[in-house]
């Protein structure tokens, strides 16, 4: 939002700036709102003069060229002068004649026009063989307005503000001081006003300038008190508003026998200085009113309109019909969403109501009769309505905070009177209010209950200057305060929003300096926090690298993901169109993120997150979505990094090392039937073990490698595998105690077990088997460690895969010989072999 301090002066407030440029500024970012930017706007006219030309006359050599003697009152310094004192200058402008005034940029001063970009400095220089000492100033060249037909003529008869008081322009006078250009624009961040509408208006933003400075402020009388509107004819209008829920008021009028043409220099300078661009004097005194006030109206061709409907102008207010396109004044065509609202005749449509106007109704030169629309729109259709269409404009900024409708009217009668005064015409038409407006509710709240609040000792009567100074309406009744917000104060509703506003006026930094009491007792930690806090370190210190991406999705990575993205919900006002749904779990996010690391030169990674998944057919008893915490991990390698063998082991190898800490003995069971979860949908069912604790129906998660579809549609390698965790299940599993067993002080002795059995049994059942078996046979007094080490399948032998695995076995009493390893071996292999048939290798 930027703010012209010399606007405000304007409207005459001038006091509100006796402290200075740097205070004020330092003020406003504790009080009010983060400042982004403050632009010295003077700087830019250093050294423009306003000129007299006191001769013109036709360069001898050129066509076009005029040979002018201009009288600066001697300011300028280092100039070449005639006799009389003044300085000549060759000037092309088809506009330029003797006495005319005008802005001079004399040697040495800098183009306005291009201060920003590549600053172009004048000299003395000869043109044609006259000597031009600077030149004389277009609107253009002055970053006034796009006009560079000619050069501007000042009016000798507008009053100009100096520290001196006011005065006509002169010969000698600094240029800036004319038409608010010896100015500061301070740029405040917009998101500070997003609940307060009315700041998005100078008025609002001069409003509290004064408020935190304890200061009056009292707003202009047209904008206080209620219009009374003189009947009109000649132009009948008719409204229909069919959408009164989304547009709460609309108030329209005609006006005839208008004139369009250029708006007023300091018209076209005041829209300048904020960023917007001047069209004409009739689009620019809406876009004045705006930026005054912060509520957008709009102007349309009466004939226009009255062309595009059955009889006399009609307009109505509706929603978008099917395959309706209209045409915007910014070029762009587009097919409305369908709950967007729309201004339209009977016939067509005319306009985006809030966001942007139709170009089949554009106010042009040949405009004589117009409809002017103040109306106010439902900010959240406003604000979907944009990002369905990408139209971000001036308009949209503002209505989508939601203005106050109780201003409409008197808005309305500001434009129509200024309107008249820089167009001519007159009132064709009764002014319309369709309006269905709520009263504002009065909040009564205690001084004790503000001071609680707060940590103040405020009285009453305080809190009511404050108040007072931004226009609120306070009873007091012995320490009760009654408060009438005013009608633009639209976020003020409950006793709280009053604590905010007198402790934001007061001043935060005015609160006593006192640190709270609490107890020295630890803060019990949450458990979850500290499981998520143990999962990341561990992953990180294995080498996995965690990432973070947007809970939100767009519906085709989860398509990609072979996710039904019809069970993730929508969001209605999404960020961009690429996050429109919450994401079902992570694992679409995480895949989408392999491809380009492996572009990155990335070959052999892990990547991890933590997050929440939702899901459409899970909801609480009040019908809200339950959050999954879930952790989810991919393994991927390429090229010659990718390891022979199965990613699913390396993936499996990485859970039972995240897990390993938290005491449950693992166990792999197979998938009996597809499943139905989307978490679950990525993986191949075939290639997928679902991870319980071991003899509990508990699931903990599950580890796999991805469908072909998927691996395609990510373009991951055949080396990739993931897994996921639920962090409630985790909990539920985990042992309430660990216990410490010493390690054995006698070494170890490692021995490989290799057996061929059928193709047929799962891994799972196999090393079970083995575990169990071992423990069977082996001596309580040893500590036994069973680790796979590979599952190999012959090319001549489809039926039978081998399969190997280390046993690593210490005594706590002796050392163990080799023999006595090699028959507990033995003990195993002849009950697999009577068992599973399994042969030994």
């Amino acid at each position: 939002m930027k703010v012209s301090l010399t606007a405000i002066k304007w409207q005459g407030y001038n006091d509100l700036f006796d402290l200075g440029v740097d205070a004020l500024v330092e003020k406003i970012g504790a009080q009010l709102g983060a400042v982004e930017e403050v632009i010295d706007l003077g700087k830019k006219y250093d050294g423009v003069i306003v000129a007299k030309v006191v001769s013109c006359v036709d360069h001898p050599d050129a066509d076009r060229l005029h040979i002018c003697l201009v009288d600066d009152g001697g300011v300028a310094k280092d100039v070449e002068r005639n006799q009389d004192g003044f300085v000549q200058v060759v000037c092309g402008a088809p506009n330029v004649r003797e006495g005319m005034l005008v802005a001079w940029l004399p040697p040495g001063a800098t183009v306005p026009a291009t201060a920003d970009k590549d600053p172009f400095v004048l000299e003395a220089r000869a043109l044609r063989g006259q000597t031009s000492n600077g030149m004389l100033a277009s609107a253009s060249e002055l970053a006034l307005s796009d006009n560079h037909d000619g050069l501007l003529e000042i009016d000798q008869a507008q009053s100009v503000w100096t520290p001196e008081g006011d005065k006509n322009p002169a010969p000698g006078m600094p240029f800036k001081l004319l038409y608010g250009l010896d100015d500061t624009i301070i740029d405040i961040e917009n998101k500070m006003f997003t609940h307060r509408p009315d700041c998005f208006g100078l008025l609002g933003v001069g409003r509290e300038i004064a408020g935190i400075q304890h200061k009056a402020f009292k707003s202009p009388d047209w904008y206080l008190e209620d219009p009374t509107f003189p009947s009109g004819d000649g132009l009948p209008l008719t409204v229909k508003n069919e959408l009164p829920e989304l547009v709460s008021r609309f108030v329209a009028a005609s006006l005839k026998n208008i004139t369009v043409g250029p708006s007023p220099i300091w018209l076209q300078s005041f829209l300048t200085r904020l960023s917007v661009k001047s069209i004409n004097n009739i689009v620019d005194v809406t876009n004045y009113i705006m930026l005054l006030t912060g509520q957008p109206l709009h102007a349309y061709d009466y004939d226009k309109v009255k062309a595009l409907s059955d009889g006399e102008a009609t307009i109505t207010v509706r929603h978008a019909l099917e395959n309706e396109e209209i045409t915007l004044l910014n070029g762009k065509t587009i097919q409305p969403r369908k709950e967007a609202i729309m201004i339209a005749t009977n016939k067509k449509l005319i306009g985006v109501g809030g966001v942007m106007g139709g170009a089949d109704t554009e106010v042009d030169n040949n405009t004589k009769n117009i409809i002017l629309e103040c109306a106010t729109f439902d900010m959240y259709s406003i604000r979907r309505t944009s990002m369905a269409h990408g139209l971000f404009t001036d308009a949209v900024t503002r209505n989508n905070k939601g203005q106050s409708p109780l201003q409409n009217d008197r808005i309305t009668a500001q434009a129509i009177s200024m309107i008249i005064e820089h167009a001519g015409g007159e009132i064709a038409s009764d002014v319309i209010d369709e309006a269905q407006l709520k009263p504002q509710k009065p909040v009564t709240v205690t001084a004790e209950f503000i001071n609680e609040r707060l940590g103040l000792q405020l009285t009453a009567d305080a809190m009511r200057d404050l108040l007072e100074n931004v226009e609120f309406t306070v009873v007091i009744n012995g320490s009760e305060l009654t408060i009438q917000a005013p009608f633009w104060r639209t976020d003020i509703e409950i006793a709280e929003d009053v604590v905010e506003e007198v402790g934001r006026l007061y001043g935060f930094d005015h609160l006593p300096l006192e640190l709270p009491k609490r107890s020295i007792t630890p803060t019990r930690k949450d458990p979850l926090l500290e499981l998520k806090s143990q999962l990341r370190d561990r992953l990180s210190r294995a080498g996995a690298n965690e990432v973070l991406t947007y809970s939100f999705v767009h519906s085709k990575l989860l398509e990609r993901a072979g996710q039904p993205a019809d069970q993730a919900f929508a969001l209605s006002n999404a960020l961009s169109p690429d996050l429109q749904n919450y994401r079902l779990s992570l694992m679409p996010s995480l895949l989408d993120k392999v491809h380009p690391n492996v572009k990155a030169g990335y070959d052999h990674f892990v990547l991890f997150e933590l997050g929440k998944g939702h899901n459409t057919n899970r909801l609480d008893e009040d019908g809200l979505p339950i959050e999954f915490e879930i952790l989810e991990a991919v393994v991927a390698a390429s090229g010659k990094a990718a390891p022979k063998g199965a990613a699913f082991y390396e993936a499996r190898s990485y859970l039972e090392y995240l897990l390993q800490p938290y005491g449950i003995d693992l166990e792999f069971r197979p998938v009996k039937e597809p499943s139905l979860l989307p978490a679950m949908q990525v993986f191949d069912q075939q290639r997928l073990a679902l991870v319980y604790a071991k003899g509990s129906d508990k699931l903990i998660g599950a580890v796999g490698e991805f469908t072909p579809s998927v691996r395609k549609n990510f373009k991951l390698s055949h080396y990739s595998a993931g897994f996921n965790i639920s962090l409630v299940g985790l909990q539920k599993s985990m042992s309430a105690s660990s216990s410490y067993v010493p390690l054995p002080r006698f070494p170890k002795v490692e021995q490989d077990i290799c057996l061929k059995v059928s193709t047929d049994l799962p891994f799972q059942e196999l090393a079970d088997f083995v575990v169990a078996e071992l423990h069977k046979a082996r001596d309580p007094e040893t500590r036994a460690v069973i680790t796979p080490i590979d599952s190999y399948q012959r090319e001549d032998d489809p039926g039978h895969k081998q399969i190997t695995f280390r046993i690593s076995i210490a005594h706590f009493e002796k050392t163990m010989t080799d023999t006595e390893v090699n028959g507990l071996l033995d003990v195993v292999a002849q009950a697999a072999k009577t068992t599973y048939s399994a042969e030994r290798i």
